[in-house]
């Protein structure tokens, strides 16, 4: 088991961008099973597929973009409960911006995920943020621990911006 405080180098993962949408899962009448929309942006597809996936299998609607560009403009079209971002995103759009994105549009939670726990954290402290708010998930992380943390932020109910 690697120690979650421990720097890891970038991967070498294949960055094309595409947006993948995820059906939701539905419950026998045909209605979504939470009504929660929850934005994954992570530049590993492998991550992004495993968040994603499992996210819907528990009933959320996902979108899964793999650019700081693609979370920026999915904003213009729906603005989700929840967002899980990669702070260490390749490309000219880095996570910071599109925090920053994010908090211009309205006070969505968002799971900050990444390497980094000093700059998450004194971030945080800085701006005043609240677990509830913006929290951070030191990588690599168990499931679990996504779900847990994801579970807590969300707002009492669906889309309430």
């Amino acid at each position: 088991m690697q120690d979650p405080n421990t720097e890891q180098e970038p991967s070498d993962s294949d960055t094309t961008s595409h947006l993948e949408v995820v059906e939701p899962l539905q419950e026998a009448d045909g209605g979504r099973k939470s009504g929660y929309y929850i934005l994954v942006v992570e530049d590993d597809p492998t991550l992004a597929t495993l968040e994603a996936d499992t996210l819907t299998t528990l009933g959320y609607t996902v979108v899964s973009v793999h650019s700081g560009e693609q979370a920026i403009t999915s904003l213009h079209s729906v603005i989700p409960d929840l967002v899980v971002l990669d702070l260490e995103l390749t490309g000219d759009i880095h996570g910071w911006n599109v925090l920053q994105a994010l908090r211009s549009v309205a006070p969505i939670p968002v799971l900050i995920t990444s390497s980094s726990v000093t700059s998450a954290r004194q971030y945080m402290r800085e701006r005043g943020e609240t677990r509830l708010t913006l929290d951070h998930l030191p990588k690599p992380y168990p499931v679990q621990a996504l779900l847990k943390r994801i579970q807590r932020m969300l707002p009492i109910s669906p889309t309430c911006y």
